[in-house]
């Protein structure tokens, strides 16, 4: 059976990858048969992968909401766009939980043209500067134009020091990092180059995937129990990440949320985050 993607093309529908990704948000073996039985008789020839996620969402969260909110994980940073201002502020949220000092939107002289930083990173002594290529498209990748013309603007600013941490600090690593994929020569030309990369899916052993199941890392953005409006308003105050709200109600109620909901709330982002 054929299905569709969002950019176009048909796949083989693939239920185990479907069974992989419903057992990723910790719902269990027989919840999970129960949802893949209950699918079958509604996936059909031509269906869009994007009705099958929403068909699957719908279910587990009738399971329970948490895991509704860890499946929707993909689609949780997407909504951190269109712009791309809180998606950079989300990677540094993940460079902080792995202890680094991190400073965002940074404007620097190198040593030809000036430069805006996404996110800049310091830990022990190493500071390296991180460009965020967040693309509204789920099928998107970057291509291996985006680690090319990177590496021009890193070597631009790696050859002066700068004040950011301190008086004279270097840059002496780069990283890209992107909510989607990068495609095999990008990923070639960024090994071959020292560029360090992070996407959804890359390192496999370490993605942006990985650290949010491992560490709980999971964006505001993904919470069943706030409407899409809320998430909006919740990410100016500062609130990137689900567990931010984690002994911090004040900010909902900041946002006109009655108390019986941010009871409500509050539970599903402890369920969320049981692993912080």
């Amino acid at each position: 059976m054929k299905v569709k993607r969002q950019s176009g093309d048909s796949v083989d529908f693939d239920p185990e990858k479907l069974k992989r990704s419903l057992l990723s948000s910790g719902a269990s073996m027989s919840a999970v048969e129960e949802i893949l039985h209950k699918m079958t008789n509604e996936v059909y020839e031509g269906i869009t992968t994007r009705n099958i996620y929403k068909k699957a969402y719908s279910l587990l969260k009738k399971n329970a909401n948490f895991h509704a909110a860890r499946y929707n994980l993909k689609t949780a940073i997407h909504l951190l766009g269109p712009t791309g201002f809180y998606f950079e502020q989300y990677i540094a949220r993940i460079f902080e939980s792995e202890k680094y000092e991190t400073k965002t939107n940074e404007v620097l002289q190198g040593r030809c043209v000036s430069h805006e930083v996404d996110v800049i990173v310091k830990k022990n002594d190493r500071i390296a500067m991180v460009e965020c290529k967040f693309h509204g498209s789920q099928d998107a990748a970057s291509d291996v134009k985006v680690p090319m013309y990177i590496l021009s603007r890193y070597n631009d600013l790696n050859q002066v020091t700068h004040k950011i941490f301190s008086q004279k600090d270097q840059i002496t690593e780069c990283w890209i990092a992107t909510n989607n994929r990068f495609t095999t020569d990008a990923i070639d030309f960024a090994l071959c180059s020292g560029i360090k990369l992070l996407s959804w899916d890359y390192p496999k052993d370490n993605s942006i995937k990985v650290k949010n199941y491992r560490d709980c890392l999971y964006p505001v953005t993904c919470l069943t129990t706030l409407t899409l409006s809320e998430k909006e308003k919740l990410l100016p105050l500062g609130v990137i990440l689900a567990r931010d709200l984690m002994g911090n109600p004040q900010k909902l109620a900041e946002i006109k949320i009655s108390p019986k909901r941010i009871k409500n709330i509050i539970k599903e982002v402890t369920e969320l985050c049981k692993c912080f």
